[in-house]
This record gives C-alpha cells, structure tokens and sequence, in this order.
C-alpha cells in the first residue's frame, strides 16, 4: 500500500508559450539533482502539458528533462494553431459578425478565435498517446516513485475549479468552487486545462466544457498539499512584481492602456497573482505551525516551499521577438495595441515563436544554475 503523507511535489503554473521556460528550468534542475523523482506533480494550463510529460516519460529525470526541452524546441506558432491569412481571416469575420448581429449572433458557431487542432495533434506525438489515453502514466504510477498527478481545469458548465487526479492516493476533496474528481488523465483533459480563454476553443469532458484551469483556481497549490506533499518545488513565470519595470508609452503616446495591455494584467491577475498569493499563504502558515504546539496542530503541518522564478520580464522578451511572427498573426495583435507600449504580457501568452521559445529555455536553464545552492539546500535529505 503506498503512502500518502509526505514526499516531494513539483508544481508548474499556466502560462501558456512561457511554459517554455519551466523547460529550461527543469533541464537546469536536472543537472544540479539528477536523480530528482518527484512523488506528486501537480500543473495547470500549460504547466498541465509540462507536467503529463514528465509523468508520461520513461526515462531518468535528465534525460526527460533534455527530451521536454527538445519538445518546446519544436514548438512553432504552426504547431499550435492554423496561422495561414484564410483561417485567421475567417476567425475574425465570424466573431466581428456575432458581435454586430445581436440576436441573431447566436447561430453562429465561434468556438474559440483560432482553430488549435494542430496543438491537439502535437500532444497527441509529445505525450505518446493511444488515441485518447496516456499509457506513460500510469506506467509511471506503477513503476514509483510518483504516485499522483493532477491536472487542473475550469468548468464553463458548473462555474467550478475541477482537479483531475490519477494515481494511488485519495481524491476527493472539496472547497469553495473547486473539488477535485478520481480518473485516468487523458489528452483531452490537458488540453483543457490550457484552452486559453476566448483565444481557443472550449473543451468537452464528460459532457462538461472546461477552458484554461487558471481561470477559477484561487489556491494553486492546494493539489499537491491534498495530495500529501511536505516540500513543494513550485516554478513560476512570472518575475518579482517588485522587479518589473515601469513601461512608457513608446512614440510619446499618453500611455492610455490599450486592449493588450489590459488583457495582459487581467492574464497576471487571473493566472500568476494568485500562484504568488498562495506561496505568501502557505509561508505564513508554517510560521504559525512552527509556534504551536505538536498536541495543537491538528490537521496543519508545515510544508516547505521554494519557488522559482524569471530574473526578467517575460513580456519584455515577447517584445523582442514579435517582428518575426506571421505576417497575418502579427497584423491582428499590433491591431490590439501590442507595439503601443514597452512589454507585452498578453503576445508573450501566444508567442509560440520558435526563437522566443528557445530564449525561454536558455534563461530558465540559467536561472536554474544561478539558485544552485537554493535548489540543492532544498532537495537535500
């Protein structure tokens, strides 16, 4: 019988193409701890596909570490959704019609405002999937030492957070908006934890629509505290708020905030804010631990966490790579106001751009190495 309490979890937030880096941080990981063997990994909306990988591999932590980088490194704007002028086109014209018809809208079909059946292809290759199902994992799970993976996503049909667990320990739990429900992790479920909203295309499970798992998870954490985890390895992609640079409007402009720009904070807001307030929660909590009583403590115990984090902007490097997007890709975001300011958080989500991507990996991979002593103060028994 496996047991349940403590153990390692490895936590990836959302992000979508900045998962990239949690790639090169993993790959930097591997190369301070290689025999790193996580017990719980937990992940949500494209932190889930990071995190399916791993489970799904059969290989030592190195080598599938080197083999996710090799993955984003063949990520490519075209592997994620159709970019051709005719598809985007189409997409544009069908929502600006639902929009100006009113009533009438309603019978048109807009399920997302780009076509990502390549991405579904692509995780089908990456995750080695026999047709919906994931043998790697439970694999894995049979082989230990993990023993449970959750991937999170958010139900457009109940309003409610759902964290799919597969694995030997208890899933059951339930909150305030979110519960979490036992099954075998398909590549459905990825892929609906990382349907950004609005941009893809909602996704039906078990008769229920679920889009990016980021939207509704207030604690994202929680998973690998349900799943008995004591030490949580957590990467972000997000830099320290205190860090990140004033942006001026560029060309003199009044700096009014244009639509990217606010879809960029409501994406911080909804997806990386909240990762931030959870580590803050869970450190204040073990600081109240530490100062109780054994015989008080009850069901509370103290969880050691280190986060890792971008030294820099990520929207900042978005900016750096935007010239080389598709032309027509491209067109439709500087419509949206992304090269009206300095930063873009919103384009750095979708700049699934080969060369931005390869600039993730490298600067995760490094700041993996510059927190060496942090990670393997962490990590040591």
């Amino acid at each position: 019988m496996v047991d349940c309490t403590g153990g390692l979890a490895l936590v990836l937030s959302g992000g979508a193409a900045r998962a990239a880096y949690q790639a090169g941080v993993l790959r930097g990981i591997a190369r301070i701890a290689p025999a790193l063997a996580p017990e719980v990994l937990t992940g949500v909306s494209a932190g889930a596909i990071n995190t399916a990988f791993l489970a799904a591999s059969d290989q030592r932590f190195p080598a599938t570490a080197d083999a996710l980088v090799d993955t984003w490194s063949r990520m490519s704007v075209e592997r994620v959704f159709h970019v051709h002028g005719g598809a985007l086109a189409w997409s544009v014209a069908r929502w600006s019609t639902r929009l100006l018809a009113g009533k009438a809208g309603g019978t048109l079909r807009t399920r997302g405002m780009v076509d990502n059946t390549p991405l579904r292809e692509f995780l089908h290759e990456a995750l080695h999937a026999d047709g919906e199902r994931i043998p790697g994992i439970s694999a894995s799970l049979a082989r230990g030492p993990l023993r449970s993976i959750a991937v999170t996503a958010s139900s457009y049909t109940s309003g409610q957070s759902i964290t799919w667990v597969q694995g030997h320990c208890p899933a059951g739990w339930e909150r305030p908006h979110r519960r979490s429900l036992a099954t075998e992790l398909r590549v459905e479920h990825v892929l609906a934890s990382a349907a950004l909203p609005l941009f893809f295309p909602a996704v039906s499970v078990d008769r229920e629509w679920y889009g990016d798992g980021g939207i509704r998870l207030t604690h994202p954490l929680s998973p690998a505290v349900h799943l008995g985890a004591d030490r949580i390895l957590a990467i972000s992609v997000r830099s320290r708020p205190s860090l990140d640079p004033l942006r001026a409007p560029i060309d003199g402009g009044d700096g009014y905030p244009s639509p990217a720009q606010i879809v960029g904070q409501l994406h911080q807001a909804i997806f990386l804010d909240q990762f931030d307030a959870d580590a803050d929660q869970l450190r204040r909590t073990n600081r109240m631990v530490e100062r109780m009583p054994a015989d008080e403590r009850g069901d509370l115990r103290k969880i050691d966490i280190l986060v890792l984090r971008p030294s820099v902007d990520l929207g900042e490097l978005a900016e750096q790579h935007e010239p080389k997007l598709p032309w027509m890709f491209r067109y439709l975001t500087r419509g949206l106001g992304t090269a009206e300011s300095r930063g873009n958080d919103a384009l750095s989500l979708v700049m699934f751009q080969r060369d931005y991507l390869e600039h993730l990996i490298e600067l995760g991979e490094k700041d993996a190495l510059a927190r060496r002593e942090d990670i393997e103060r962490f990590l040591a028994p």
